[in-house]
C-alpha cells in the first residue's frame, strides 16, 4: 500500500458502491493499525473546595490516580503518547482494591506538592477517603475521587489551591457553606494550565452569586474549548460537512441542523431526561465521523436530493454529538441558579468553535481552490478518504478496548 498515491486510492474508493467502500475503509483501518493501542484521552482533574461556617474543610479531587502516578499530564492528547503508557495501562486495568493499595507508595508526593492556603499559610492536608471504580470501558479514563478534610480557622478570609501540573491540568471551584442558615455559594471554576496555582478565593461572602456576564463568559468560553482544541472527533465531523459543498446555503443548513440536534439531547441529558454511557456513545460519533467523510466521495455538490438526505443524516448525528457534548458539561458542573443562562452559553461557545473551524477551513482551501477543476478530485475525495478511514479507526478503538 506505501506506493499507491492518495488519488490512486481515492479514484479506487470512487470506483466501489458505499457499501463496498466502507468495508474496504475498515479493512485499510485494520491494516493501518496492526499495534491498536487502548488509550484514554488526558482530561483535567476537577476539585470542589468546601468551606463550612463551623471551621471544616472538606477537598474532593475527581481525577485518574493511573495518570497522577505515572506523570501522564496535559502535555499529552491520550495516554498512549506517554512514555509510561505501559505502567499506565497495567495500572488501568486493576481492581479498585489493588490499585488503592499501589496509590500508598505515591501518597508522600501528594501530601509533599498538594497545598491548600488560608491567609498565606498552607494548612496539613489530610486524604479522609479514596472511592475508586471497577476499570469499566477502557475508552473514559477511570475517575476517582480524592477528599481531603480537616479544620480551619473560621476567620481566615482567603484560600488558595495548588495542584501540580505534572499531576494534571486542573479545573477548582470553591464552595462557601453556612449550614445553620442554610445558604452556599459556587464560585466560577478557575482553569490552571501553567504550574501555577489559584488566584486567592474570598471567604468574606456566603452569599454571592456570580454575575450575569460571569456565568455567560465561563460557559461560553467552556464551549469553545471543547471543540478548540479538545473536541478532534467534532472538528472532523464539521470538516467532513464542510467537504460536501462551498456553497453558502447548503453549509448553513446543514451547520444550523447539527447545532439544533446537538443542542436537543445536550439539554436534555442535563435535565436528567435522556442517557447513555459512553461504551454507546463514543463509538457511534466516530462512526458518524466515517459515514459523513465516505458520503462525500459518492455525493454530488449539485444532487439535490443527496443535500436533503445529507440534512436529515446531519441532524440524526447531531443527536449523538449532543449526548457527547453532555459529557463533558456534566463533568464541568452546572449553576444551579443559573441553569439556563450556562446551557445556552455553553451551546453559543460550541457553535462559535464550529464556526471558526468551517472559517479557517474555508480561508485555507475553499477560497483560493473552490472554484478549481480538480478541487473535487485533489481536495475533497483526499481528505475525505483521511477523514473516513481515522473515523472508522476510532469506532474500532472504541468498541475493542
Amino acid at each position: 500500500m506505501n506506493h499507491l498515491s492518495i488519488f490512486q486510492i481515492s479514484r479506487f474508493f470512487r470506483q466501489l458502491s458505499l457499501s463496498q467502500a466502507l468495508l474496504t475503509a475498515i479493512a485499510m483501518c485494520l491494516l493501518f493499525s496492526t499495534q491498536p493501542a487502548s488509550a484514554d484521552i488526558v482530561k483535567p482533574a476537577l476539585i470542589e473546595i468546601s468551606i463550612f461556617s463551623k471551621g471544616q474543610y472538606r477537598v474532593e479531587i475527581r481525577t485518574s490516580l493511573e495518570a497522577m502516578m505515572t506523570g501522564i499530564d496535559a502535555r499529552y492528547k491520550n495516554t498512549q503518547d506517554s512514555p509510561n503508557s505501559e505502567a499506565y495501562d497495567k495500572l488501568r486495568a486493576m481492581p479498585a482494591d489493588e490499585l488503592l493499595k499501589a496509590f500508598e507508595a505515591f501518597k508522600p508526593r501528594v501530601y509533599k506538592e498538594i497545598f491548600l492556603k488560608f491567609d498565606g499559610q498552607k494548612t496539613d492536608l489530610n486524604i479522609s477517603a479514596i472511592k475508586i471504580p471497577e476499570p469499566g470501558y477502557l475508552k473514559v479514563p477511570r475517575t476517582s475521587l480524592i477528599t481531603f478534610e480537616g479544620m480551619i480557622d473560621k476567620d481566615a478570609a482567603s484560600v488558595i489551591w495548588y495542584f501540580p501540573q505534572s499531576f494534571a491540568d486542573n479545573a477548582v471551584r470553591l464552595r462557601q457553606a453556612d449550614e445553620t442558615q442554610q445558604k452556599w455559594h459556587w464560585s466560577n471554576w478557575q482553569w490552571l494550565r501553567k504550574d501555577q496555582p489559584s488566584k486567592p478565593f474570598s471567604l468574606t461572602e456566603v452569599f454571592n452569586p456570580p454575575s450575569l456576564m460571569d456565568t455567560i463568559q465561563t460557559y461560553t468560553g467552556a464551549g469553545f474549548d471543547h471543540i478548540l482544541p479538545k473536541g478532534l472527533d467534532h472538528i472532523l465531523f464539521i470538516l467532513g460537512i464542510f467537504l460536501l459543498s462551498l456553497k453558502l446555503r447548503p453549509l448553513l443548513w446543514q451547520v444550523t441542523m447539527f447545532t439544533l440536534a446537538h443542542s436537543i439531547t445536550l439539554s436534555l441529558s442535563m435535565l436528567d431526561v435522556i442517557s447513555l454511557p459512553s461504551n454507546i456513545v463514543e463509538p457511534l460519533i466516530a462512526l458518524s465521523i466515517a459515514y459523513i467523510a465516505i458520503e462525500n466521495i459518492f455525493a454530488r455538490d449539485h444532487d439535490e436530493k443527496a443535500r436533503k438526505s445529507r440534512l436529515i443524516i446531519v441532524f440524526a448525528f447531531g443527536l449523538l454529538h449532543g449526548l457527547g457534548f453532555a459529557t463533558m458539561l456534566a463533568d464541568f458542573g452546572m449553576p444551579d441558579d443559573a441553569f439556563a443562562t450556562a446551557l445556552i452559553s455553553f451551546n453559543i461557545g460550541v457553535e462559535l468553535g464550529q464556526l471558526f473551524v468551517v472559517t479557517a477551513a474555508f480561508l485555507a482551501v475553499g477560497l483560493w481552490f473552490g472554484h478549481k477543476s480538480w478541487y473535487r478530485q485533489a481536495i475533497i475525495i483526499p481528505c475525505s478518504l483521511m477523514i473516513a478511514v481515522t473515523g472508522l479507526y476510532w469506532t474500532y478503538d472504541r468498541i475493542v478496548f
